[in-house]
């Protein structure tokens, strides 16, 4: 009875696999602050992670790249031959059906560790504007389907989308981090990434915990300048901003169930104090019955399992 009157399904299909990329051979590095997370090299050690990705019934991966080495602008973020660009060729080889989505941010490449280019001791809007057009059609050219702007950077879906039609990739999607807080949740991703600003923060361009009519009026933004899908990151704590975007908006919205929510979870689960399969389920239940259209977490893979297995809570 209560499948036949159930509100809201999750299944694997709603998910999206975040993976690391890094440079070398036979490289997979867990991550210290996210256990069951690892940095990947481009070869058979990605082709692994990817093949039980598809294996579970995911169809979709969010790429991340840790640079070989990183200046103030980030260079290997728009080259040809970076982690990024590297990996897409080979995973769109192996698997031609799986939807390619890459991270388009600047924070991971450049040697301060912000979303964009440093003027004057403050992050240039507009001169960042240009590389992440760049990036993109690097990206595009090596197989992305989805980019995922994620620096908030004004104005950067209209910039991109431009560049990414003057390159012949009208066909390429954007994927904009749309809404995206100033969040104490991103602690672990910075180290997984190595992108933790070295000086300052990003309250400059990220947003203020406390406001949501903002939300609502960066996601109209993006919408009017081209973007294909919207985001809400960090998911939890922001579960009523979902709700709103998703009450304004007609395009495909995604929650980013992010790297602080992940890590909670997986360390009271250590400690036996939670059922980490329950727990997990009903917090991405509680984003598609928020109004996400499809979630990026670092659950994806064991949670795609759980929804096999597992009794639902």
């Amino acid at each position: 009875m209560r499948q036949l009157v159930r509100e809201h399904q999750l299944s694997p299909a709603d998910l999206i696999q975040p993976v690391f990329v890094v440079h070398g051979t036979k490289v997979m590095r867990e991550v210290a602050s996210m256990p069951g997370v690892y940095h990947l090299s481009a070869d058979e050690r990605l082709d692994r992670e990817v093949d039980e990705v598809r294996d579970r019934g995911i169809g979709a991966v969010l790429l991340f790249g840790l640079p070989a080495a990183k200046d103030e602008v980030g260079s290997e973020n728009f080259s040809d031959d970076g982690i990024v660009q590297r990996a897409l060729r080979r995973i769109r080889e192996r698997h031609p059906d799986i939807l390619l989505i890459t991270d388009v941010c600047c924070c991971e490449y450049t040697s301060h560790g912000h979303c964009g280019i440093v003027r004057d001791g403050s992050v240039h809007n507009d001169a960042t504007l240009e590389i992440l057009g760049r990036v993109a059609v690097t990206h595009a050219q090596a197989g992305a389907d989805v980019v995922a702007p994620s620096g908030m950077m004004d104005g950067m879906v209209a910039a991109i989308r431009s560049a990414l039609d003057g390159g012949g990739y009208t066909d390429t999607a954007i994927l904009s981090y749309a809404v995206k807080y100033a969040s104490a949740f991103y602690g672990p991703f910075r180290e997984a990434a190595d992108s933790a600003p070295a000086f300052g923060d990003r309250r400059q361009y990220q947003m203020d915990p406390a406001n949501l009519r903002e939300a609502l009026l960066e996601a109209a933004l993006d919408e009017a300048e081209g973007a294909d899908l919207l985001m809400v990151k960090p998911a939890l704590a922001y579960l009523d901003v979902v709700r709103c975007v998703r009450e304004r908006t007609q395009l495909p919205l995604v929650a980013y169930n992010v790297s602080g929510e992940y890590a909670m979870v997986k360390a009271a689960a250590r400690q036996g104090w939670i059922d980490e399969c329950r727990v997990v389920l009903e917090a991405l239940t509680g984003m598609r019955r928020a109004g996400a259209d499809a979630i990026i977490s670092y659950h994806a893979k064991d949670a795609a399992v759980w929804l096999r297995t597992a009794e639902m809570p």
